[in-house]
């Protein structure tokens, strides 16, 4: 059975069209309009082998946080829809990656119930076109509206763009853990019977 699913939001800040395969090969094809993001969201898709096409456009007269965070909102619905009673996955997953001088940790579980703890400084205000107070936007949305408990942290790094890319790709590589499925889990792994 596939676990897919595509998500379409318009507001008057955005029009976001995503479509997301949690069985896939980490082929992606994006386009936000801010290289950087691109960038993350590439590399998301290619190491948590997730297949994702995502083409956003949103008022970059303003500034980019609607995009970011928009774009946050619709991946978390997609990733939920995608699950959906989410009987047999694995639940919980972490990992902790390094990228020359950075290294991230993130942990997730995939509860239905919404929490981040991000622990992160970065030492530029912007790299790439980017805001780097985006970054927490965008997983508060992904965590918030994909129902996941998300605890990301920065144990070491000096530059940011490697900081921020160690975050996506832990990220991803957590989220491929907790999606994964295990044949000895017959229906949801909590004991109340459903997440």
């Amino acid at each position: 059975m596939a676990r897919t699913a595509t998500v379409n939001r318009t507001t008057r800040e955005t029009d976001i069209s995503l479509t997301l395969n949690l069985d896939g090969s980490g082929e992606s094809k994006i386009s936000t309009g801010i290289g950087f993001f691109d960038h993350m969201l590439e590399g998301f898709s290619r190491h948590g082998f997730f297949d994702l096409n995502c083409h956003v456009k949103g008022d970059l007269h303003v500034d980019g946080h609607h995009t970011v965070e928009d774009t946050g909102i619709v991946l978390g619905q997609a990733l939920a829809r995608a699950l959906g009673d989410k009987k047999g996955i694995c639940r919980y997953g972490y990992f902790i990656l390094p990228m020359d001088d950075a290294l991230a940790m993130c942990a997730v579980d995939l509860s239905g119930r919404p929490w981040l703890q991000f622990d992160a400084c970065f030492p530029q205000a912007r790299t790439g076109g980017l805001d780097t107070e985006l970054v927490r936007e965008f997983f508060h949305a992904v965590s918030c509206s994909g129902g996941m408990n998300l605890h990301i942290k920065i144990l070491d790094g000096q530059n940011t763009h490697h900081m921020i890319e160690a975050i996506f790709k832990a990220f991803a590589k957590a989220l491929d853990q907790a999606t994964g499925m295990d044949p000895r889990i017959r229906d949801v792994l909590s004991t109340k019977g459903s997440l």
